[in-house]
């Protein structure tokens, strides 16, 4: 394979399996946890290579999984406890395990190549050469294996524990009802976004692995409403902002997991403002059509209670309407009129009998 087919292979992988769990973590209102588990790993790193000697990708991943699990595991346990919400458990856990990790890789792992660059801050532009040696033969670039494996199981997760996470997910007192456990579950996708997250640390850094677990599930959010295709959604623009901002980044020399996740928060921006039920240009659409049509209720109102005709300069004025709202007013008053509720006569506008029917049923007699 080309080292550019490797790197967009990775960064595809990565947004992938990043986006299956954090689509969980997102409507779990858990987006910051990915965060906090991708910093607090850190001890388990370290622990992992005390004990082993080396940097072999199966202890890392083991250990810093684990780590994941007891941030999760202390961030429940204060947040149970009443006495700290959620958001400050999570402030508080992980930067302990995170400065703890610190300690221990200065201490004890200062002169090996395990410094917080190669741990946190990866670099996927070098995983084409980073290859995995087994009895002295390449395999191909590590990364691959690695985030491939990670993309499998997890898919195996949300394929096999699909009815039981979408459950637990919504409405975990009635999954604890019909008996499923939603501790178990909420720990074994906690343990899958560990694994997740410390897989994709060495190969694009820990700043790519948030912005996956986070952004493609947010921009997906705004755009269905239904898990299913929720998820597939998100994959897609994990995908998507991986391939494009690879050549963002090689058309503007400038770093290959920033670009993509600048990528990523662009497409968020595209939702917000675009997306058909939740985006600002269809809400403003919506404010404008609501406006209009209270505005024309008020017009017949006032017009029934008149019964004589109206012109519009005395509508205007007995209205108090601004300058602004004026100029709209041909608008609604054209509408009125398409619908058979208001005639022109000489002397004024004159409200038709549907026209006061409309207006009884949803302004009131």
């Amino acid at each position: 394979m080309s080292p550019t087919l490797v790197v967009l292979t990775v960064g595809s992988l990565v947004g992938a399996s990043c986006a299956l769990v954090g689509s969980f973590l997102v409507l779990r209102k858990m987006a910051l946890l990915g965060d906090a588990i991708s910093h607090a790993v850190l001890p388990g790193i370290a622990i992992a290579f005390l004990l082993t000697g080396g940097r072999a990708a199966l202890p890392m991943v083991v250990g810093a999984g684990a780590l994941g699990l007891v941030t999760v595991f202390l961030v429940e346990l204060f947040n149970r406890s009443g006495r700290l919400a959620e958001d400050a458990s999570i402030g508080v856990v992980f930067p302990a395990l995170f400065s703890l990790g610190v300690i221990l890789i200065s201490r004890y792992a200062s002169q090996v190549d395990l410094d917080l660059d190669c741990v946190l801050y990866g670099e996927i532009a070098y995983t084409p050469w980073d290859v995995w040696l087994v009895a002295g033969r390449s395999l191909g670039p590590k990364a691959l294996w690695v985030n491939g494996a990670i993309l499998l199981l997890d898919l195996a997760l949300v394929t096999l524990f699909y009815k039981e996470l979408k459950l637990s997910t919504f409405d975990p007192e009635l999954a604890a009802a019909l008996g499923f456990s939603p501790v178990l579950l909420h720990y074994l996708l906690m343990g899958a976004v560990s694994v997740t997250v410390v897989g994709a640390f060495e190969s694009v850094g820990a700043i790519l692995v948030v912005a996956m677990l986070v952004v493609p599930p947010a921009t997906a959010y705004l755009l269905t409403e239904r898990l299913g295709r929720m998820l597939a959604v998100a994959v897609g623009i994990g995908v998507a902002s991986a391939v494009v901002g690879y050549f963002v980044a090689r058309a503007l020399d400038a770093s290959i997991a920033g670009a993509m996740a600048v990528v990523a928060g662009s497409m968020l921006a595209g939702a917000l403002a675009l997306s058909p039920s939740h985006g600002l240009v269809a809400r403003a659409l919506r404010h404008r059509r609501l406006g209009r049509w209270l505005t024309g209720r008020i017009v017949l109102l006032h017009l029934r209670s008149e019964g004589s005709p109206v012109s519009r300069d005395a509508l205007r004025e007995r209205l108090g309407w601004t300058r602004s709202r004026s100029r709209r007013l041909s608008g609604i008053l054209r509408e009125l009129e398409t619908r058979g509720w208001v005639t022109r006569e000489t002397e004024g506008l004159r409200v038709t009998a549907d026209g006061a029917r409309a207006a009884e049923e949803h302004g009131g007699a």
